[in-house]
């Protein structure tokens, strides 16, 4: 007996394969939604359930560290660049004019006050001097001579030997006589002035730079400030020295604020630190605020005024000053990498009691002991996130342990 296949068969076998294929299909859609949504959806078939073919499985939360901000008792402060510059500068320039003869430092020494820094060839300023001498004893000695004619024709005029007018011509020659005594003395004082110009000497302890003229150059000199003359070195002073800054509007009104009136002539202290350390354990006088704010900066100029005995500090060098103005009082304090930029301003993100991140905007304020300084948005009873703020996302829920804020003493 033949067994040939009927069409119906064909149709059957074609329908139970179709089905099979699409719950294949099916499985496979099923699978890859699973891998796209991280492994939490699985593919479950049994006969005897009753909720369906895929369950939802919780992910575990994330965990993060919180801890209260550190409370501490610190004053208010405030920061700036400032720049350091010499109480006393000048350009050394000759009074007279010759060949230079003489440079006695070396460039960049420490001089102090009096010292020899140039000579100037003195010799046509000693015969100068010898010059107006000649004039002086001249004039002495016509001054003698009319004191002893003057006397002569006194004597004749009481003897009536002599008349009124002769005496009177005698006293006028004598005051000549003094006049040009008087003359040649103030030439020789110019002279002896010119001549100790010759030497130029330290008007005050400080730095010097490199010279600026070599041994022979022939130089210019003058005792006008207007007429041109040879800048030889340029001196400036070192202990003490200024430091310059810039105070912000802002800054200012802050400080304005809290000084009040009770600013005792501006006699404040203000701490520094130089370079890249936080040491601030220089400390210098604020003795000067200008009187007026820069229109085109916004800013107002002031002036510390810092010792400098060991001479380490140098002008032209930039330091970092903090001043207080207001007495200690309790500071919230969190790390700076728990405060996070939000555009223009600054947020912190919390965990609330029943797990849920809630970010806090908040107002900062300086570096201390290595932390970030906040001065609103937060209260003491807040938990910040510390530790694992890349699994912190606002309203997230989160599991949480307990961390510690630490203050770092050494930095001040």
């Amino acid at each position: 007996m033949d067994t040939k296949t009927r069409p119906d068969d064909v149709l059957e076998r074609r329908g139970q394969s179709g089905s099979a294929k699409g719950r294949i299909r099916a499985v496979t859609i099923v699978a890859a939604i699973a891998i796209a949504g991280g492994g939490t959806w699985f593919y479950h078939r049994g006969g005897g359930s009753s909720d369906g073919a895929a369950q939802a499985k919780a992910a575990p939360l994330h965990e993060v560290t919180v801890s209260r901000p550190l409370v501490r008792e610190l004053d208010t402060r405030l920061g700036f660049l400032g720049q350091f510059s010499a109480v006393d500068q000048v350009e050394l320039r000759a009074q007279v004019g010759g060949t230079l003869t003489g440079i006695h430092f070396k460039d960049g020494d420490i001089v102090h006050k009096g010292d020899l820094l140039f000579t100037i060839d003195p010799v046509p300023y000693e015969i100068r001097l010898a010059q107006a001498q000649a004039q002086q004893q001249t004039a002495a000695a016509r001054l003698v001579l009319a004191r002893q004619e003057l006397a002569r024709a006194e004597e004749l005029e009481r003897s009536e030997a002599g008349t009124r007018e002769n005496v009177e011509q005698r006293s006028s020659e004598l005051r000549t006589a003094q006049a040009a005594l008087d003359d040649a003395q103030a030439q020789i004082r110019d002279a002896r002035f010119d001549l100790d110009h010759c030497r130029i000497s330290a008007p005050f302890t400080g730095r010097i730079g490199r010279h600026l003229v070599s041994v022979g150059n022939l130089i210019a000199g003058s005792r006008a400030a207007t007429s041109p003359t040879t800048l030889l070195a340029t001196l400036v002073s070192l202990d003490p020295i200024y430091l310059d800054f810039d105070m912000s509007e802002a800054d200012y009104q802050t400080f304005q604020h809290y000084r009040g009136d009770a600013r005792s002539a501006l006699a404040n202290r203000v701490e520094l630190a130089s370079g890249s350390t936080n040491d601030y354990s220089r400390n210098g006088t604020l003795d000067f605020i200008d009187n007026a704010i820069d229109r085109s900066s916004g800013t107002i100029h002031a002036r510390a005024t810092v010792r400098n005995a060991d001479l380490q500090l140098t002008p032209g060098e930039f330091s970092r000053l903090r001043l207080a103005v207001a007495r200690p009082a309790a500071t919230l304090l969190v790390p700076d990498a728990a405060v996070l930029p939000d555009q223009s301003e600054h947020l912190v993100l919390t965990v609330a009691p029943d797990g849920k991140v809630v970010p806090k905007r908040v107002e900062t304020g300086d570096l201390r002991g290595g932390l970030r300084v906040i001065t609103s948005g937060l209260t003491g009873t807040d938990r910040v996130i510390v530790d694992g703020l890349p699994f912190a996302a606002p309203g997230s829920k989160v599991a949480t342990r307990d961390g510690a804020i630490r203050y770092q003493a050494e930095q001040n």
